[in-house]
């Protein structure tokens, strides 16, 4: 008859304890330290930097709303930097965005050493199009919604419906515009006039920048910087985008243009914290820059005015 030796119950819990140390160990060091080592990169020879969502200067808002700016122009300067990166690929999918926003992102499009390329997906309009249109070339879908050059401004205006209740309203200002786009109080046509003539002044600065980035007569683009937004094919016919066509369109145009045999990827994206990196690798938690459509505002003083590129 075989013997049957069995460990002691002390034996047999110091060894779950061990095993389950070393599965810790594994899961919160091992992991994170590789990923930190290693930066996750990937190799590749082209840039892909998704521009989604709304257009602000820190982002605001949830990820997958808006795109910081700060973040957007800090990838094209890490691509641009990168020896293994020879072009650079903005993956657009954006309403617009503020104006401050978008000429940083564009500004940090034409110092790029590198070639930049822009895909319009759903939308480039507004502010999104200002960006696309300081890269060397523009390929956009036949229905894209691109263009829309023009800004607005409005806020919501309260002093009918306060007045209505018997509320009063009084402010003490130093300055006698401090309170322009006041939402208590109507705008007396002094102000409309100013507010107006700052609208103005950026969209001349919209209109001259595209004409420059795009090498259009100025005029030509005053004449359809009407707000409207263009479908692709439309876009095509004016100049504002260079082919129509999708993401292989893209990477045809790199093959043939800068003669690199395939097109390998590294996604530029905004890397999580520690804590991100560890509920990742227990919860599969991963997020983008941002996506959805929508306006995009920056607001001044008072919550209720916003002003936009559209």
């Amino acid at each position: 008859m075989n013997k049957v030796v069995t460990a002691p119950p002390r034996s047999r819990a110091k060894a779950i304890l061990l095993t389950l140390a070393a599965f810790l160990v594994f899961i919160f060091i091992i992991i994170p330290l590789s990923l930190v080592l290693f930066d996750g990169k990937e190799i590749g020879n082209v840039a892909l930097i998704p521009v989604s969502g709304i257009i602000l200067g820190d982002g605001g808002g949830s990820f997958d709303e808006t795109v910081s700016s700060q973040d957007l122009v800090q990838f094209i300067e890490e691509a641009d930097a990168d020896p293994s990166l020879h072009v650079i690929v903005l993956e657009i999918n954006s309403p617009g965005g503020s104006a401050v926003a978008s000429d940083e992102v564009a500004a940090a499009v034409k110092n790029a050493q590198k070639p930049v390329i822009a895909l319009i997906r759903e939308a480039g309009a507004s502010g999104a199009y200002w960006i696309a249109s300081a890269t060397d070339y523009i390929i956009a879908n036949r229905m894209s919604i691109t263009g829309s050059i023009g800004v607005v401004s409005s806020y919501l205006e309260f002093s009918g419906l306060m007045e209505k209740y018997g509320i009063k309203y009084e402010q003490l200002i130093a300055g006698k515009y401090k309170d322009l786009g006041n939402p208590y109080q109507s705008l007396d046509k002094t102000k409309r006039t100013l507010f107006q003539s700052k609208i103005d002044r950026i969209h001349d600065y919209f209109i001259h920048e595209i004409a420059v980035n795009r090498n259009l007569p100025e005029e030509k683009v005053r004449a359809i910087a009407t707000g409207e937004f263009f479908l692709g094919s439309e876009a095509k016919e004016l100049g504002l985008i260079d082919e129509i066509g999708d993401k292989n369109t893209v990477e045809q145009y790199i093959k043939e243009k800068y003669a690199l045999p395939e097109v390998n990827y590294v996604h530029f994206e905004k890397e999580g914290n520690l804590f991100d990196i560890l509920t990742g690798v227990l919860s599969s938690f991963s997020f983008e820059i941002g996506r959805g459509i929508g306006a995009s505002v920056l607001q001044n003083e008072h919550p209720q005015a916003m002003m936009v590129l559209s």
